[in-house]
């Protein structure tokens, strides 16, 4: 079974598994914090359309290749990242690992080329007029400065969301410790949610996995504390 980025069976980790999944998560992130950013250039840029003519500029963008080729720059800058933090086989051990890499990687210099690319071939296939073209690649570093914003804030909230689940698995901890399965129970679903909006990694999927284990042998088990010496084993080696 795939490790993935939420609370997982109790199956030993694989690096490589691991290292598909984190890929996975980056380019389904960065591919959304992109297109946000694309359409709120767009409406930058484009003042005076209306919401349908803006929405009908970027899928015409998004159509003339901008998705496929962002989706290739996404995971060209993964693999020269890794390379250039040094980092030959298995997945990023870290968030700020991860973001330097994709910095490293160039991916802002590759959607720059991608822009371009799809604003031709729109104009090319009269998807978009020859003003919209120009208003479009005049302004396509205000609309890079915005991606770039949106990535820099996606990491940012990986980072938060790390931190949360850490401070969720802690307090979970306690609430066991305190045979208090309600609060357990709350916290729980604080650390699943949290696992959604971050980059899978190993030290973090070990811990959850571990509280998933014991949370749902308690649940199962009628909120019955009274567990086995082996179960009781599991539970010091948690919360110590």
């Amino acid at each position: 079974m795939e490790v993935s980025n939420t609370l997982s069976n109790n199956v030993s980790m694989d690096n490589s598994l691991i290292e598909k999944n984190q890929n996975s998560f980056l380019k389904s992130s960065l591919w959304n914090v992109i297109n946000t950013g694309l359409n709120i250039g767009i409406r930058a840029l484009l003042p005076n359309f209306v919401e349908d003519q803006v929405i009908e500029i970027k899928d015409a963008l998004i159509n003339s290749g901008f998705k496929d080729g962002i989706n290739n720059a996404i995971s060209g800058a993964i693999d020269l990242g890794k390379k250039a933090l040094g980092i030959v086989t298995g997945g990023f051990e870290n968030i700020s690992q991860a973001q330097n890499a994709i910095k490293s990687g160039g991916l802002m210099d590759s959607i720059s080329n991608v822009f371009n690319s799809a604003v031709n071939v729109a104009t090319k296939n009269n998807l978009i007029n020859n003003d919209t073209s120009k208003s479009l690649k005049k302004g396509k570093e205000k609309i890079k400065n915005t991606i770039e914003s949106n990535i820099e804030s996606n990491f940012n909230d990986q980072l938060s969301a790390v931190e949360k689940i850490n401070k969720y698995s802690e307090n979970w901890k306690q609430f066991f410790e305190n045979k208090d399965f309600k609060n357990m129970e709350k916290e729980y679903k604080k650390i699943k949610q949290n696992l959604k909006e971050t980059l899978p990694m190993e030290n973090t999927l070990k811990q959850a996995r571990q509280i998933e284990n014991l949370h749902l042998l308690i649940k199962n088990n009628g909120h019955n504390f009274d567990l086995s010496p082996e179960e009781l084993q599991l539970a010091e080696k948690l919360v110590s």
